[in-house]
């Protein structure tokens, strides 16, 4: 009994690695993400597309929103890590620290939710793509997979869906406008912006001049 799960368990490893290599050069074919936006809304909306066909105006929005320290830290910002655990104490709003690196770990390999289990996955991944991936396929990963809107993953599919145009002709705006859904794409919608939407819009406008791709 116990040589079938040693087996078991290395066939799992030996599955891992063999999937994140393929990874480095290659979109998930479904992420459960994903398949769990296609139960819920009935809908699957995505276009993977290369990093050179995603434009730098997109990039620089998420990167300003999401993680402006993507291109300088190894997969883990340990300030944000550090204030996201004292506002968590403090009995504040419940907030992350997830870097893209984690958050692109989780998108692609893992489940959504909260559980140490999960965050103890993503954090071995993060580190495993930082090493095998590097940035810019880890943010074109990110960038394809991530759900933006009621069964819209990736910044293709949501240029099409809210402007009708491809993410490459996305104006600075626009761009911003589509950074600013998230991580709770499902709630708000950029042409029914509220107030804290028009807010967090205009400031990821700001922080999109200080944003430098790499």
């Amino acid at each position: 009994m116990w040589k079938k799960v040693k087996k078991l368990i290395y066939l799992l490893i030996l599955a891992n690695i063999l999937f994140i290599i393929w990874g480095k050069f290659f979109n998930p074919p479904i992420t459960l993400t994903q398949i769990g936006g296609l139960i819920q809304y009935g809908k699957l909306h995505r276009d993977y597309i290369s990093y050179s066909e995603m434009g730098d105006q997109v990039k620089k929005a998420v990167i300003a929103s999401e993680d402006q320290k993507f291109f300088d830290h190894n997969g883990f910002d340990m300030d944000a890590i550090q204030k996201a655990y004292e506002k968590n104490n403090a009995g504040k709003k419940l907030r992350g620290g997830s870097t893209i690196s984690q958050q692109t770990a989780k998108n692609i390999f893992l489940w959504q939710g909260r559980s140490w289990i999960r965050k103890g996955f993503e954090t071995v991944y993060t580190f495993i793509i930082e090493l095998v991936w590097g940035k810019d396929v880890i943010l074109e990963r990110y960038l394809n997979s991530i759900e933006m809107g009621q069964g819209v993953f990736g910044v293709e599919a949501a240029s099409q869906y809210y402007f009708k145009k491809s993410s490459k002709e996305l104006t600075k705006s626009e761009a911003a406008w589509i950074a600013a859904i998230l991580p709770s794409p499902q709630k708000y919608d950029p042409h029914h912006p509220s107030a804290y939407l028009n807010k967090k819009h205009n400031w990821i406008m700001r922080q999109m001049n200080n944003v430098i791709l790499k």
